[in-house]
Formats: C-alpha cells, sequence, structure tokens
C-alpha cells in the first residue's frame, strides 16, 4: 500500500546567529501554477510603440492606458536607437506599476525592401521598387517604375554646349 510521501527541502535559518538547517515543506505544484498578484494594474506583457529617444538617450513609449496618455520615460532589456522610432515594441512594468515600463524586445514586421545604393566614386546608383524621388522646395525628379521620367519646377532650363535633343513618339510644346 502506498503512503503518501511529504517532500521536505532545507533552508537556511533565518537569523544570522545559527547556521542550523530548518526543514520546511516543499511548495506544491499547484501553488507554484497560482498567479502572482502584483501591486499595480499591468502584470502581463503590453505591446506599446517607442515614441522617442529623449537627450539622454532614454526610450520614451506609448501605450494603452499610460499615465495621462504621454509618452513615459522606459528602461530597455534590449538596444534601441533611432531605427526603432515608431515600432512597436513589447513592454513589461515593474511591479506592475505603469509609470515604470521595461522594454523586453522590439517586434519584427515586415518592413519595405529598403532603397539599394552603389556608390564607387565615379558614379551613384539608387534602385527601389517602385518610384526614387528627388526634392528640393517646389522642384523635383521623380522616376517611376512604369519608366516614366517627370520634372517640375517653377523654371526649367536644359543647357547644352553641344546638341540639345528632344526624342519621342510624338513631341508636344506647350
Amino acid at each position: 500500500m502506498d503512503q503518501p510521501v511529504m517532500e521536505l527541502f532545507l533552508t537556511s535559518a533565518s537569523t544570522w546567529e545559527s547556521e542550523e538547517p530548518v526543514a520546511q515543506e516543499a511548495p506544491s505544484p499547484s501553488s507554484l501554477a497560482e498567479p502572482v498578484s502584483s501591486p499595480g494594474g499591468f502584470p502581463f506583457p503590453v505591446v506599446g510603440t517607442l515614441g522617442e529617444m529623449d537627450p539622454q538617450g532614454v526610450p520614451l513609449v506609448y501605450f494603452q492606458d499610460a499615465p495621462g496618455g504621454n509618452p513615459v520615460p522606459a528602461r530597455s532589456v534590449v538596444p534601441l536607437d533611432s531605427g526603432a522610432i515608431g515600432r512597436e515594441v513589447v513592454l513589461l512594468f515593474e511591479q506592475g506599476d505603469p509609470g515604470r515600463p521595461l522594454v523586453m524586445g522590439v517586434l519584427r514586421t515586415p518592413r519595405p525592401e529598403p532603397v539599394r545604393t552603389e556608390i564607387d566614386g565615379e558614379k551613384l546608383v539608387l534602385t527601389a521598387e517602385r518610384e526614387i524621388v528627388l526634392r528640393c522646395g517646389e522642384a523635383s525628379i521623380t522616376l517611376t517604375r512604369a519608366g516614366k521620367v517627370l520634372i517640375q519646377g517653377a523654371f526649367v532650363q536644359t543647357k547644352s554646349s553641344g546638341l540639345n535633343r528632344i526624342k519621342g513618339a510624338a513631341v508636344q510644346i506647350n
């Protein structure tokens, strides 16, 4: 016949004067599964947004129910830089306190493929999937995937010391 077994573990006595081990009952597996209450209102991870970095490099995060609806200074367990600004972050809160967020990580999201550049000292090649726009004030040059080149400005001038040729299936002036 099986007898129930009480497991015991030894801990140091709670006083410095005694080094005698003290027997205590081991916690039951069911008690380990019980949720630990926290004094604050955020015991679970929250998804927020990295708003910016302050001048000292402290991340400021936005999240639902943030105190005052303002960004909250946070500490981070992962490296953060300006490239993460605007990205979603996973937050935990020290002792459940919404005023003490910890950035646990940055959520990975599919991002558009960045513009590729090649610079070899003699030429610059910019490559993009949809279009490239070069803009300064009211002037712009746009290159599209469909092969269009759009030049816009308050004043457009072409100048050549040699032949200035305009070719096309149709050429329209004014």
